[in-house]
């Protein structure tokens, strides 16, 4: 009886692969074991950096806070504590926000912390 291969699966296979390597230079884009490397590398690197990002962007948010508590000559930490004190609720990434894009909210936010 003829060995069956299934060249069908292994062509989905590699096809897989290579569509994913798809825009990467010289042989990472079209040379199956290398493609292979790439793309596993690649999806690690992935999974690593989505953590990476909720980092960096918790860093910006305290970076825009604390510019703008500074205008009311008042340091970030002491900003969080005294918020916390108040029972405020508001995330880092809206008082971020309303630090950049709203100022007078941002200034009665600040003021309700002195009160």
């Amino acid at each position: 009886m003829p060995r069956s291969v299934n060249s069908v699966a292994s062509r989905e296979r590699r096809k897989k692969i290579l569509k994913r390597a798809k825009g990467q230079f010289g042989r990472r884009k079209n040379v199956l074991t290398v493609a292979k490397n790439s793309v596993e590398k690649g999806l690690s690197y992935a999974y690593r950096d989505r953590r990476t990002k909720k980092r960096n962007f918790r860093a910006l948010w305290i970076t825009r806070i604390n510019a703008g508590v500074r205008l009311y000559g008042m340091s970030y930490s002491v900003f969080i504590g005294k918020l916390a004190e108040k029972n405020i609720t508001l995330n880092r990434k809206t008082l971020a926000d309303l630090a950049m894009n709203n100022p007078e909210a941002f200034k009665a936010v600040v003021e309700e912390c002195n009160s």
